[in-house]
């Protein structure tokens, strides 16, 4: 008898189980994996999420973006000015245009130089914005996920989206014909 407490305790003894240790070697426990995984995601998403916080901005940097806003409406409402003054003053909008075949080819690559890295810029402002607006969403899609799944629950053509259950007073009102006023009112009008 003592041999074979011996033997269990070793095995299973000291607080350890030994073939759980041993298993735990080749197979991964699926319970520490689940748990491990849920920290490493929701570390990762703080971090995802604080990378792109919005810092408090002051005055200055408030101005700097309302003037970063500019351009794009101003190319958009001068280019529509342009088609309103050629339709308003053809001569006045000739005489422009002839100034503006004057301007050297180089002028014109470097313009364009300008306008890519601007609208490049706020390509990349707005991708990060986006990006952080990902974040907080990705946070929300169990709860929507939640709500999908009980609005799809109350379709009139779901299953049992009319069923009583056990209220008895319930499926009593629902088999009992009850009064229904526009059925009254139209035999009214039809005698």
């Amino acid at each position: 008898m003592g041999l074979i407490e011996k033997l269990i305790g070793l095995v299973f003894g000291g607080d350890r189980n030994m073939v759980r240790d041993t298993v735990e070697v080749f197979r991964e426990n699926a319970e520490a994996g689940a748990a491990r995984g849920t920290q490493v995601q929701g570390q990762a998403m703080s971090q995802y999420g604080a990378e792109f916080a919005i810092a408090r901005q002051g005055a200055f940097d408030r101005f700097m973006d309302g003037i970063n806003r500019l351009p794009r409406p101003l190319l958009a409402l001068g280019t529509l000015g342009l088609f309103i003054a050629a339709m308003v003053n053809p001569l006045w909008f000739s005489e422009r245009m002839q100034g503006i075949a004057l301007v050297p080819e180089p002028l014109w690559w470097l313009l364009g130089v300008i306008v890519s890295f601007y609208f490049g810029a706020r390509h990349q402002v707005k991708a990060q914005e986006f990006q952080r607006q990902i974040v907080g969403t990705m946070a929300h899609v169990p709860q929507v996920l939640e709500n999908i799944k009980t609005i799809r629950a109350l379709r009139a053509d779901s299953i049992k989206a009319a069923d009583t259950g056990s209220d008895a007073r319930l499926t009593m009102s629902s088999i009992l014909p009850g009064a229904n006023p526009a059925l009254e009112a139209w035999r009214r009008e039809v005698r």
